[in-house]
């Protein structure tokens, strides 16, 4: 603590003025007001607190505890403020605590004791609550749109790349040839869940606390379902003492998250892996690259390093919100003034990790002949020779067998299995024929796998159009 913050704990703040300041005797002590406060950050949702004070005005007059006059004052003031704020000259008080004191502390100053009707049944419980929820649905709307972006980046590089050849690896050793595109999909397949989990998560946020109040509701004739159709939910939540302490819907979107960033961390390690000289597979645009201060042949893949590396943060966000509701009793506590800044950065991370990727792969280049040559190392038609024995009768462990010996004298004479000569293969099994050569191929192998789900440049194709179909018909949010 420093001797500017142990002074302060010494004496109390002259200001005395708190909106909720009667039961008191003393003024807040300086160091507590200072520690206690949370303008500092949760003022971003001062949007999502204007609108739900105009919902919860609407209402108040629509059940007769507001006049009309009334109303339209109060609807007056917050617009007035809604622009001071947009205009960057409403000046945010620390002594005021938080954004919805700030905005009500505002509003009566502006157009007087009217003002302090606003907050007629409802708490700064029910308020950060809704005001929280708003906020987590617009960014999760915007994550969404994000995740579409890039999922449409990927099916064009699909579409682009059905047919460029790669290898496919298990255990980081070639295993099987692949299509670029068709290793693309795999990714989009990922995000598509990922889309999910986020639609369904959203509709479980999207229910309106306003009216639940501190705790238990409120004594007034309020109608709940008119503010929520205001502010777009689906309806009110059910439970006054649910709705204004539990966080749940914050920590199911945040684990979506986590998915998401799991995914873009295991992409960014084949990124980095392949734009490596030891894999050379693709290039990325420069503008996403940095170099060295020393070596100046360098380029850094430094955006797909750091979205790996921002995955931790945002797991660690996630552990952030678990921990902080794992021991709180019903209903609201002020722990919970604690979960907007982990979750505030966890959305703004995955949103530029989303943006970043959704800019930097449309700009993504194939080093096809690098890709050609290092799916030729490895056997990886290995497989494709077993299957050819099996269909010509050979039971597949047996197959198995005499490919691992034709694979063993290929490593012992340096050639690949599709370089030996058909002699040589017979001397394996009498059941190779000419034709094999076909299967033995890199085209070969990925044309024969020309089924739902295969690797086959025309299976790729068909699925990057499905794929592309589900994106573009979703609703636009």
């Amino acid at each position: 603590m420093s001797d500017k913050d142990k002074d302060s704990t010494n004496s109390a703040t002259e200001d005395t003025s708190k909106l909720w300041g009667g039961r008191f005797s003393e003024a807040t002590d300086a160091f507590v007001q200072r520690f206690t406060a949370s303008v500092q950050f949760d003022n971003r949702l001062w949007q999502h607190d204007i609108n739900g004070s105009v919902a919860h005005a609407m209402m108040l007059q629509k059940v007769g505890v507001l006049s009309e006059e009334e109303k339209d004052q109060i609807l007056g003031g917050l617009e007035a403020i809604w622009y001071e704020i947009e205009a960057g000259k409403f000046q945010w008080s620390v002594e005021l605590e938080d954004v919805h004191m700030n905005i009500e502390a505002a509003l009566t100053a502006r157009i007087g004791n009217v003002g302090k009707k606003l907050h007629t049944g409802r708490s700064r419980n029910d308020q950060v609550a809704t005001d929280i929820r708003l906020y987590v649905r617009e960014q999760v709307d915007a994550i969404l749109e994000l995740l579409g972006k890039l999922q449409l980046a990927l099916v064009d590089l699909a579409e682009r790349d059905s047919d460029t050849i790669m290898p496919g690896f298990t255990h980081l050793q070639t295993a099987q040839p692949i299509s670029f595109g068709h290793h693309m999909l795999a990714w989009n397949e990922m995000l598509e869940r990922d889309y999910s989990r986020l639609v369904d998560a959203r509709k479980r946020l999207n229910v309106s606390p306003l009216g639940a109040a501190a705790l238990a509701g409120t004594t007034y004739p309020i109608d709940r379902d008119y503010s929520a159709s205001l502010l777009a939910f689906d309806g009110p939540t059910r439970n006054s003492l649910d709705s204004v302490s539990d966080r749940d819907f914050a920590i199911e979107v945040a684990s979506c998250c986590s998915t998401i960033m799991m995914h873009l961390s295991r992409f960014s390690e084949e990124l980095v892996l392949w734009t490596s000289s030891q894999f050379d597979f693709i290039d990325l645009p420069d503008r996403f690259c940095t170099g060295s201060s020393i070596m100046p042949q360098k380029k850094n893949p430094d955006v797909p390093e750091l979205v790996r590396g921002k995955s931790g943060r945002v797991f660690g966000h996630l552990m952030s919100l678990l921990t902080l509701m794992k021991s709180q009793p019903l209903a609201y506590n002020k722990d919970n003034q604690e979960d907007k800044e982990p979750l505030f950065d966890l959305l703004d991370t995955v949103k530029d990790c989303l943006f970043a990727y959704s800019e930097m792969m449309p700009a993504v280049t194939c080093k096809k002949e690098n890709m050609r040559a290092a799916a030729q190392q490895g056997y990886a038609t290995a497989t494709d020779l077993a299957d050819y024995l099996v269909k010509r009768g050979l039971p597949f462990r047996d197959a198995h067998e005499v490919v691992g010996k034709s694979v063993a004298y290929g490593i012992a004479q340096g050639k690949d299995l599709s370089e030996l000569s058909l002699e040589t293969l017979r001397g394996f099994s009498e059941l190779i024929e000419e034709d094999v050569f076909a299967v033995l191929t890199l085209e070969g192998s990925l044309n024969a796998r020309d089924h739902l789900g295969g690797t086959a440049p025309r299976q790729v194709l068909i699925a990057a159009g499905t794929a592309r179909s589900l994106i573009e018909a979703r609703p636009k949010r």
